[in-house]
């Protein structure tokens, strides 16, 4: 089941489960794949930037790789692969490809500066993992600080048949969005997926320009699922009265160097995973951001009652 530029939906980046110890909770990984499938996502990505994968072992990315990739059987499971060396990169997609995953996410490294050098740096990482391996292009400049104009994108798209998705994470990204639908009318660019991350911050506008979904790890993907399915249904409205109620809580685990914490104590809280740990070093949650998370949660489930969980 290889990734395709067709693809839509909702894709969950999974946090990898840990317990307080920093061993891998392989438990909490098949509870966590399973509340996935069965809340309606369309593909799964592990390994990605909020999954801890620089923390991991090689051995062990490929052991998480593998058993979500079993566990999700139906789904395409994306695996992020971003490496400061070929050599990685390259070993690790071998193995979780042969494992069963769709595709590979690659994110640019942080020294890349111009148009010419982003470029050759895919050309180059698609000659490492193989032309007939279908990647994510992983477009985030507040993390990486690498500019991707549309025009490098399109470049990209293509020089490289086997690019099938981006992976928008641009702030502000709205008219990017649009600019990039353009060249496909106008023919410039051939059509590929386009799934939006920074938590979903923007998913309700995001789709509506053209954005086939999201690819981010919110600590409620059922909302997102919800979002995108009443969107594609012309429901709106519906769409972003619901969006707008997460809106306070998808703004707090946004937050830069806090916001996986709080998306694993929710998850915890939700009973997927088992413990809110992150491998050291990590940055664990204070008392008081605890009793705010837990003021977000009573008021968001006013509207939606999935957030109505029995007392910490």
């Amino acid at each position: 089941m290889l990734l395709t530029a067709d693809a839509k939906g909702v894709f969950p980046i999974a946090p990898t489960p840990f317990f307080d110890d920093g061993a891998i909770d392989t438990a909490s990984v098949d509870r966590m794949t399973d509340f996935y499938l069965s809340c309606g996502s369309t593909g799964l990505t592990v390994l990605g930037q909020l999954g801890e994968a620089p923390k991991l072992e090689h051995a062990e990315s490929v052991a998480v790789a593998g058993q979500v990739i079993r566990r999700a059987a139906r789904l395409p499971v994306v695996v992020g692969v971003s490496a400061p060396g070929f050599a990685a990169m390259r070993a690790l997609t071998h193995e979780v490809m042969a494992q069963g995953a769709a595709g590979v996410m690659i994110a640019p490294p942080n020294t890349l500066r111009t148009d010419d050098q982003i470029v050759n740096y895919y050309r180059q990482a698609v000659e490492a993992i193989g032309a007939d391996v279908p990647f994510v292009l992983q477009d985030y400049p507040l993390t990486f600080s690498v500019q991707m104009t549309p025009a490098v994108i399109r470049r990209i798209v293509q020089e490289l048949p086997s690019c099938v998705m981006l992976k928008h994470e641009d702030w502000p990204g709205l008219e990017k969005i649009s600019t990039l639908r353009g060249f496909e009318k106008d023919g410039s660019m051939r059509h590929i997926s386009i799934l939006c991350g920074n938590n979903g911050l923007f998913l309700d506008y995001e789709v509506e320009r053209g954005a086939d979904g999201a690819n981010t790890g919110y600590s409620f993907p059922d909302m997102l699922c919800d979002v995108v399915r009443l969107n594609a249904a012309g429901d709106r409205e519906a769409a972003h009265d619901l969006f707008d109620a997460h809106l306070p809580l998808l703004r707090y685990e946004q937050q830069p160097g806090a916001g996986l914490a709080v998306r694993k104590y929710v998850m915890m809280r939700r009973g997927i995973l088992t413990s809110a740990a992150q491998r050291r070093p990590a940055s664990p949650m204070s008392a008081t951001a605890r009793a705010e998370v837990e003021h977000l949660l009573t008021r968001l489930a006013r509207h939606d009652k999935r957030a109505a969980l029995p007392p910490a």
